[in-house]
């Protein structure tokens, strides 16, 4: 069943054909316009639609409910859990976490105009047509304690009090510091990104530093934002494309550049504090954050083989899992595993499906729980990314 999906059309974008989002949409591109995200699901900020019942998704699972499985319905009701999605990134998006279920019941009751969802929003990254860039929680405190020696204007921002926090990696050195920093005066903060750019450029040591290159680039987009001198207390990650990030409830995160799949609960749920126009609720993000430190690689996750054209990844969640079926033979057929209802989307290749349906780069399809489908590639290389609930089904 043939979807039809909505574009997000957000200022952090990539502009025209250059947005994997344009191009898997495929619908009178615009090069002047950002294309930033293609949301499938059935969330109601971007529903989708089937192609041939012109219906909304959840009407259709509404009036059709095995077409989802009896545990998905038991544990989410009508509607599908995931929100699936395709992000082009050309420039960092907002300092943000995402509340757990408890705090986002919260925050809609008291803030709905800003907080939308009564949802927790837990997430899964993956790149796709190259690398992808982004902040993720925060860095061990001794790499922070570090920065703060080699960055003078970060340390005045957080004051004499939190760089002695930090040299002695107190528990609460990360928080107090952090937190300290997010709410600074903007003329502090503009005159600390003036001191910061000055003294990098005729600071030998510092031109070959990759940190003061991405404070540059953020700083292009971002002028003066305290966002700026977040990535000294976040990771930087760079992922390689198809590596798998996970991201729980409360992990700071800041996407910074490339085109990404991503999946998470239904949810639209964001506190912002940095790098957006948008409402920032400082005071909210600086209590809620988890600053537990962790390298890079604690927010990895490992893909699991389940035969030979497709691997899965299951976070800890029962909101939604990742499939990524990737046939690299022309002319083979294979069978789709059963899943929970599902959504699939055709990331590169052409092929057929057992109902005569053509697929191609784009095409989105919504397969009911359990359905057994057939594909035939006809080309040399096929790849798909499928978003399922992750729940155990009988």
């Amino acid at each position: 069943m043939e979807l039809k999906c909505s574009v997000q059309n957000y200022a952090w974008g990539k502009l025209g054909s250059s947005s994997s989002v344009a191009r898997l949409h495929k619908q009178n591109i615009s090069e002047k316009v950002p294309y930033a995200e293609l949301w499938m699901g059935t969330h109601r900020s971007g529903p989708s639609f089937l192609k041939e019942l012109d219906m909304s998704l959840y009407d259709f699972i509404a009036q059709n409910p095995t077409a989802l499985s009896p545990e998905e319905i038991e544990t989410f009701g009508i509607g599908l859990p995931f929100l699936f999605k395709v992000l082009s990134v050309a420039k960092a998006l907002s300092i943000q976490a995402h509340p757990n279920k408890k705090h986002a019941e919260l925050l809609h009751q008291l803030k709905p105009e800003h907080y939308k969802d009564a949802n927790h929003k837990p997430e899964m990254t993956v790149p796709i047509f190259g690398d992808f860039e982004a902040l993720c929680g925060f860095r061990p405190v001794e790499e922070v304690a570090e920065f703060v020696d080699k960055v003078p204007s970060l340390s005045m921002l957080i004051g004499d009090s939190n760089v002695s926090l930090l040299k002695v990696s107190a528990p609460n050195a990360v928080k107090e510091s952090f937190s300290t920093l997010m709410t600074c005066p903007p003329n502090d903060v503009k005159a600390a990104c003036e001191g910061f750019l000055l003294n990098s450029d005729v600071e030998e040591s510092k031109k070959d530093d990759i940190l003061v290159d991405l404070f540059k680039r953020i700083y292009k987009d971002f002028p003066d934002d305290v966002g700026c001198f977040c990535i000294y207390f976040m990771n930087f990650i760079h992922l390689k494309e198809g590596e798998a990030m996970f991201l729980g409830p409360n992990v700071p995160h800041a996407y910074l550049y490339g085109d990404c799949i991503e999946c998470m609960a239904c949810s639209d749920n964001v506190v912002r504090a940095g790098l957006t126009p948008k409402f920032k609720d400082v005071e909210v993000l600086c209590e809620m954050l988890d600053y537990e430190s962790k390298s890079k690689g604690s927010y990895l996750v490992q893909w699991e083989r389940e035969d030979l054209f497709t691997e899965v990844c299951k976070p800890p969640v029962p909101d939604f899992a990742l499939a990524r079926i990737k046939i690299d033979k022309i002319n083979t057929e294979y069978q789709l595993l059963p899943r929970t209802g599902s959504i699939v989307i055709i990331i590169t290749g052409e092929g057929v499906i057992d109902e005569g349906k053509n697929l191609e780069q784009g095409t989105i399809l919504f397969i009911p729980a359990f359905k057994k489908l057939k594909i035939h590639s006809k080309s040399g290389l096929f790849l798909a990314y499928q978003a399922f609930t992750n729940v155990q089904s009988a």
